[in-house]
């Protein structure tokens, strides 16, 4: 969930030497327009804004000098959690797919291109729940960047060409509740919209 070390600081949490890598299917998927919906069983749901990196050809064992010509474009992610799955799988050192990878929970936006984006070490993440900023974190902040990641991941999987990568996110995720509006984007860039549905 953290790749930006003050998050961690939020948390009280160590900062990893390593990432954590978790899998969120396509049918995760959602465009603006779509509502976001808590899953079964479900009380509380996180937001959590994260950079996507979008794979622009199949590679593996990428080294990070030569990542930067796998990367096609970005896109504005946001990575939805059910915080009851999520705890309940960490007591119980289980896998993180029903706290992750419910439908629904990766709202996307628009591919940016990669001339868009001048420095991805340097883009301003910002998030605003009900028109109230939540969370306002610089990339330049990650932990592990964006070369790194994809060197780290291609040691052990292969990317094709649109995969999504996200980054991890900033301090101040919390709980969004029904009807909820989320707004999030990368600063001067580009930006979304999306409604966590009433039902």
């Amino acid at each position: 969930m953290c790749s930006l070390s003050e998050c961690c600081k939020e948390l009280g949490a160590p900062i990893p030497n390593k990432p954590l890598i978790f899998l969120k299917p396509t049918t995760t998927y959602i465009t603006e327009g779509q509502d976001i919906r808590f899953p079964p069983n479900c009380k509380e749901m996180l937001y959590e804004i994260e950079f996507g990196v979008v794979i622009g050809k199949r590679g593996f064992n990428i080294s990070r000098s030569e990542a930067d010509s796998y990367i096609g474009g970005y896109c504005v992610t946001l990575d939805m959690t059910s915080k009851d799955h999520w705890l309940d799988a960490n007591k119980n050192g289980h896998p993180w797919a029903l706290a992750k990878a419910f439908d629904t929970s990766t709202p996307i936006g628009r591919f940016i291109e990669k001339s868009k984006v001048s420095d991805p070490t340097n883009v301003q993440l910002w998030l605003n729940l009900n028109g109230k900023q939540r969370q306002y974190e610089n990339t330049g902040d990650m932990i592990f960047p964006v070369d790194y990641l994809l060197e780290y991941v291609t040691q052990y999987m292969s990317v094709e060409e649109g995969d999504l990568i996200i980054t991890g996110t900033p301090p101040g995720f919390d709980t969004v509740h029904k009807g909820d509006v989320i707004e999030a984007g990368f600063k001067n860039i580009d930006s979304i919209k999306f409604h966590v549905s009433k039902n």
